[in-house]
């Protein structure tokens, strides 16, 4: 069962939904990525989360979904990892004395990484899907370079990402359901991507001080985000653990080995 909350930050009023089984183990709090919104995890992930007793929190995020604002654009990459501190808030209001862990895709992978690295938390977990730690392509070096001076001067201005669709899912019924959705967009501002690019290869050095288990699962076939930034992180870290799918895409819960990814997480959350 479905319910809503609402919540304010920096002048926006940020849509949130929460899930609660009949008995619950744990609550896991998810970050969805970029251009999309929170409701497309529901069928994928959040089911089979629910049949295994853990309440799920999510929210959209600045920019998307049913959240208030312009589409796109966030005030600062602080402030994402500022609603991922309230997501967690009001997990621990809605689910008492439960452990959480964060779950986060693409956008959200980075930010649930980074979120661990650099806050003050009692997570019990962490999972990071396809995270967004480095580009799998190199942008042309006029549009990194126009890029950063837009956002030295108007950080707010949002062209569209170019995102190749179909490199999403090998499952092209997938592919049609991400071009349907009304919720999804192409929009991005350079406050939403230099920020998150810089903090994904931070990230990568840093990952030596990761304090809490994490899983880190990636396709090999993903175009858009580099795998190798996952394997890299997962080296410099003694805590993650990494999950690589052969010839799998970006959004693993919607491609072909979508069973083999949800028994990969319920796996590891069942040996926490």
């Amino acid at each position: 069962m479905e319910n809503t909350f609402k919540f304010n930050l920096h002048d926006t009023e940020l849509f949130g939904q929460y899930w609660k089984p009949q008995t619950v183990e744990a609550v896991i709090v998810l970050v969805h990525g970029m251009g999309e919104h929170s409701s497309r995890y529901e069928q994928s992930v959040i089911l089979h989360l629910i049949n295994k007793g853990f309440g799920v929190v999510a929210f959209d995020q600045f920019g998307h979904g049913r959240t208030t604002g312009k589409r796109g654009h966030c005030p600062s990459y602080e402030a994402l990892l500022e609603t991922i501190d309230y997501a967690i808030k009001k997990a621990e209001a809605l689910f008492p004395k439960k452990a959480i862990y964060l779950y986060g895709h693409s956008l959200g992978g980075n930010l649930v990484i980074n979120y661990s690295l650099t806050k003050n938390h009692t997570l019990k977990g962490v999972i990071a899907s396809s995270p967004f730690l480095r580009l799998a392509f190199n942008p042309p070096k006029w549009k990194v370079v126009f890029g950063k001076l837009v956002l030295k001067i108007l950080p707010s201005l949002t062209l569209p990402s170019e995102l190749e669709v179909e490199a999403i899912s090998r499952d092209e019924n997938e592919v049609q359901k991400y071009c349907d959705d009304e919720l999804v967009h192409d929009k991005v501002s350079p406050m939403f991507i230099f920020p998150v690019i810089d903090a994904g290869e931070w990230a990568i050095v840093n990952a030596n001080k990761l304090q809490v288990p994490m899983l880190v699962l990636h396709g090999t076939g993903d175009c858009i985000i580099d795998y190798k930034g996952s394997e890299e992180f997962c080296k410099n870290s003694t805590n993650a653990q990494l999950a690589l799918f052969d010839n799998g895409y970006h959004e693993l819960h919607h491609d072909l080995c979508k069973e083999e990814f949800i028994q990969t997480i319920l796996k590891w959350l069942d040996k926490m």
